[in-house]
């Protein structure tokens, strides 16, 4: 019984294909990668060197940081600046989200009035994501002067541009279905967008500025060292007095506030979808 079980198998393991070998082109590009991290690495001479000869400077400011003062984080002060920052995050993202959903609908095939209107939008919102968050902060802060009005301003540029990349490939992907029915039945553009497009999208959309919410809180720390307002305002203060103890209460602090902001915005996404 046993060696007609082995002459079964054995054909069975003889017939197994082989592992194809990698492909020349996988090879080539990872010798090109490689090449490239090297010349980039030379080009700005990087080094782990310091690292390890030069972080004993250090010592005293990491001791500081890892005894944070919870104290500081009840001061009125502080409290007013989160709020500060949960308020430029909450403005920022309403009307962010809602300029970018309409250049989102003209940045898609499927609802651009005309190609002209649609490679216009498109070039416009490549050259808004050019910028990151604290280029638009510098921006305006210099523009209105410091204060929340900058750091709005500046994160509802960056909002405009990443919800409205996000959401147009969304419409791009729609089921042409209720669309073709819409124009049938005689719709305009305006309509076929609201009753064909936004219903098939909305999970996403929704899903999106909920994302947007969560990166202004943490961008907002950014814009506020730049003088924005907020939280990352007092944060930069506390670093130019060298008060490590209250820099670091104030990350595991900004840790807690986006970790349960990221477990509401959950929540309340699968609740709407």
């Amino acid at each position: 019984m046993s060696s007609v079980t082995e002459q079964v198998v054995a054909p069975r393991a003889a017939s197994r294909p082989r592992k194809p070998a990698p492909s020349s082109a996988l090879t080539i590009g990872l010798l090109v990668s490689l090449v490239i991290t090297v010349w980039a690495g030379r080009g700005i001479d990087f080094t782990l060197i310091p690292l390890f000869t030069d972080l004993t400077r250090g010592r005293e400011v990491l001791v500081e940081f890892f005894r944070p003062n919870w104290g500081f984080l009840a001061r009125p002060a502080v409290i007013d600046a989160w709020l500060s920052t949960i308020g430029i995050a909450v403005i920022a993202s309403l009307v962010g989200c809602v300029v970018a959903l309409v250049f989102a609908m003209l940045a898609s095939r499927v609802t651009a009035p005309n190609g002209v209107v649609y490679q216009i939008t498109k070039s416009v919102l490549s050259v808004v994501r050019s910028l990151p968050d604290v280029a638009y902060g510098l921006l305006f802060v210099a523009a209105v002067g410091t204060g929340a009005l900058g750091g709005i301003t500046a994160l509802i540029m960056f909002n405009i541009g990443i919800a409205a990349k996000l959401t147009s490939e969304t419409i791009d992907a729609v089921d042409p279905g209720p669309v073709e029915a819409a124009e049938a039945s005689g719709a305009n553009r305006v309509q076929r967008a609201r009753w064909a497009v936004f219903p098939q999208i909305a999970p996403n959309y929704l899903s999106y500025c909920f994302y947007v919410f969560e990166l202004n809180i943490r961008a907002s720390v950014v814009i506020g060292i730049v003088g924005g307002g907020g939280i990352g305002q007092l944060l930069y203060t506390q670093l130019s007095r060298f008060s490590y103890s209250n820099i670091s209460a104030i990350v595991v602090g900004l840790f807690l506030v986006v970790f349960v902001l990221d477990r509401l915005s959950r929540v309340v996404r699968r609740r709407l979808t």
